[in-house]
């Protein structure tokens, strides 16, 4: 009796954690990163392109980490011609469509640097997803260039 219990025991802490394991895996994260900063600021952002592999949606919910004293989702909208950054409380990823987190669009903010983010660094963040529940993330940080087209202007990914 005790060796079926181990044997069913073994079986469903196995079974578990491959529930979780293919939880985690319905999102796929590609690329994050974030763009150096100047020594004297205290905000950055980070970027990356987000896609939801399962067979439905999910949202990003937040995220967390020590590189920063508060991390928020955000957008930049265009008011009386000026562009205003705005915390939104999800972003929204469609099934097998990537969602791209991009500099002048939506974006993860780090509001109060606890250091400056310097070139050919990495941080790690965590993600919290609706569905797909915690998942970490290694973030590069790229030059103060990155992002950036030859003439100065912010680069836009069209997929």
């Amino acid at each position: 009796m005790k060796i079926m219990t181990r044997f069913l025991t073994a079986f469903l802490l196995i079974a578990s954690m491959s529930v979780f394991a293919d939880e985690s895996e319905t999102i796929q994260i590609t690329e994050p990163w974030a763009r150096e900063s100047p020594p004297t600021m205290t905000n950055g952002a980070v970027y990356m392109t987000l896609t939801s592999t399962g067979p439905e949606a999910d949202r990003l919910l937040g995220g967390s980490g020590e590189v920063a004293e508060t991390i928020e989702l955000h957008t930049h909208i265009m008011e009386n011609n000026v562009a205003k950054m705005r915390k939104v409380e999800t972003i929204e990823i469609a099934a097998d469509q990537p969602t791209v987190l991009q500099p002048g669009g939506l974006h993860i903010m780090l509001i109060g640097l606890k250091h400056p983010l310097t070139a050919g660094q990495t941080f790690p963040l965590m993600l919290r997803f609706e569905k797909a529940g915690e998942i970490p993330v290694e973030v590069t940080v790229r030059g103060k260039d990155a992002g950036m087209a030859p003439d100065g202007h912010v680069h836009h990914h069209h997929d």
